[in-house]
């Protein structure tokens, strides 16, 4: 009985602190350069001439692509990298 009274102090102690310990938010530069790195590494981007803005957590892409399906591809590649609220995509299709 002691022991369970013991461990559940011990359990309520560490649930104070877990929030001390959360993750911090995520700078607007390191988004930045996670997002550029994720895009660059992409085989349907293929890192694409595609300029990445993010404001607090809200990712604007821009820039040209060949295809829809890389539009889309670099919408989703930004929304998997955590810490972006919402992404914006203002890129354009230009066929060469």
């Amino acid at each position: 009985m002691k022991l369970k009274r013991m461990c559940l102090s011990v359990v309520m102690f560490l649930t104070l602190l877990t929030p001390g310990f959360a993750a911090k938010p995520v700078s607007d530069d390191f988004l930045v350069d996670t997002i550029r790195q994720k895009l660059a590494a992409d085989d349907v981007v293929k890192g694409g001439a595609i300029d990445v803005e993010v404001k607090d957590g809200v990712c604007t892409l821009k820039g040209k692509v060949e295809e829809e399906k890389q539009k889309s591809r670099a919408e989703k590649v930004a929304k998997k990298v955590s810490g972006v609220k919402t992404v914006v995509n203002q890129i354009q299709i230009s066929r060469p």
